[in-house]
């Protein structure tokens, strides 16, 4: 099959690398020149395991192609995926503008049938307002030119993407036309002959389904934070307690991990534009604004630990973090917990030095030179009177903790993440949450 997809963002750049390994050919659109230029030279913009390999393999076959002209392939192509950017407005709604010119481009340009999917994540509604964007410049062309929409979100972990679209757990498709089912089968054959899962639903209910599939995973990071906090008051562990409940299969043990909030591109987005949705529909999602609430809390727990500690005693303190990005796997630091942290330490008179395996390049575009950047673990926490763990990379499980703490000024860790055992910290002050 031949395809489009629109934005080099991590959707469409890790979607178009897979597609290509799985015999497509893909041209690979964005308006960024400076990005297509370097993805044409074989430089990868995000840090995403596997990829880099993926991409230079599909381009060297001849499958994968970088452009920044949507037209040049427009006509070429069974079936375009839209997969730009929509941040969130001021109001938490999401901000259509991205997908709605890329719609008008097509209505533009169009000459001959093709199905428009939208990939990006967006509200309930949208994919009419593309339909319409594309039908609306068609008339000003004069032209009726048969074409569907279709929606298929994407359910991608960072850090694990390639994994979950070659082995997904299962895959939405929102369609309303027998031709545009039938285009889709065809691309998703390669899953359907290893038994994977493709729903097809309405698009409405294909929309809806990427808001409430992470508007669950972020209602279990919420609860399981408040409990940890409860935990605290009342002298209960609530590494047991997630034991406890996690063995009753009708809850499960995922996402339910007590730290220091929920970040990245899509739970705080997707859950403010679901929010936003149920207002702008009269149907109210007030446990959703209570996750929203008590995870704008818990960014600020670790800081609380350590100012409690020092009994508000902060400045001139200096602090050693490991862990910038939201999670392990990605230089992604959009909403990272380490930001707030980084943040109220600043504002306390604190001076912060920190490591992270892949996000450092992300963290100077950021921060510039407010905080220090560490070389390696050890170098982060010299001369430091507080070590936080933010995020939890591989390669903090086990460090020389006798090695950890002749290094640090005050031997205190305040542990995010919950990993590490007491009993290794001889000497150590440890702090968790939970």
């Amino acid at each position: 099959m031949n395809i489009s997809i629109v934005g080099t963002g991590y959707v469409g750049l890790v979607s178009g690398a897979c597609f290509a390994e799985l015999g497509a050919t893909v041209h690979c659109i964005d308006t960024d020149s400076d990005k297509i230029s370097k993805l044409n030279n074989g430089i990868i913009p995000i840090y995403e395991p596997g990829l880099e390999d993926l991409v230079h393999r599909n381009v060297k076959a001849g499958r994968l192609f970088f452009s920044t002209d949507l037209t040049e392939s427009l006509n070429d192509v069974e079936m375009l995926f839209i997969a730009v950017g929509t941040p969130p407005g001021e109001d938490g709604s999401a901000d259509l503008s991205h997908v709605l010119t890329v719609a008008r481009q097509i209505g533009q340009n169009l000459q001959k049938y093709l199905l428009v999917v939208t990939k990006s994540t967006v509200p309930v509604g949208s994919s009419n307002l593309v339909r319409e964007a594309i039908e609306q410049e068609l008339a000003k062309r004069g032209k009726k030119i048969d074409f569907d929409v279709a929606s298929n979100p994407e359910f991608l972990k960072e850090g694990a993407a390639i994994d979950d679209f070659m082995k997904p757990d299962r895959v939405v498709v929102g369609v309303e036309s027998e031709k545009a089912k039938e285009l889709m089968t065809r691309l998703y054959a390669p899953m359907l002959l290893s038994n994977f899962r493709v729903i097809f639903m309405d698009i409405p209910s294909a929309e809806m389904t990427k808001y409430a599939a992470n508007a669950m995973l972020a209602t279990r990071i919420s609860f399981i934070n408040e409990i940890a906090n409860l935990c605290e008051k009342v002298g209960a562990d609530v590494s047991m307690v997630r034991k406890g409940i996690g063995t009753d299969s009708r809850i499960g043990s995922k996402f339910l991990y007590p730290g220091p909030g929920f970040g990245g591109s899509c739970f705080p987005k997707d859950v403010k534009a679901l929010i936003k949705t149920g207002k702008d529909h009269d149907s109210p999602l007030t446990l959703l604004e209570s996750v929203e609430a008590i995870n704008e809390r818990q960014k600020k727990v670790l800081f609380g630990k350590f100012s409690d500690y020092y009994k508000a005693d902060l400045k001139g303190k200096r602090a050693a973090i490991w862990g910038l990005s939201y999670k392990p796997g990605t230089d992604d630091m959009r909403e990272a917990p380490a930001l707030t942290l980084i943040s109220q330490l600043l504002d306390a008179g604190c001076t912060v030095k920190a490591y992270d395996p892949a996000a450092m390049d992300e963290a100077r575009h950021r921060l510039g030179d407010s905080i220090e950047y560490a070389s390696d673990i050890y170098d982060a926490v010299r001369d430091a009177d507080v070590l936080f763990h933010v995020t939890e990379w591989k390669e903090y499980r086990m460090p020389d903790w006798q090695k950890v703490k002749s290094l640090m000024k005050h031997p205190l860790l305040i542990d995010g993440r919950g990993v590490f055992n007491k009993s290794d910290l001889e000497g150590i002050n440890y702090l968790r949450i939970g």
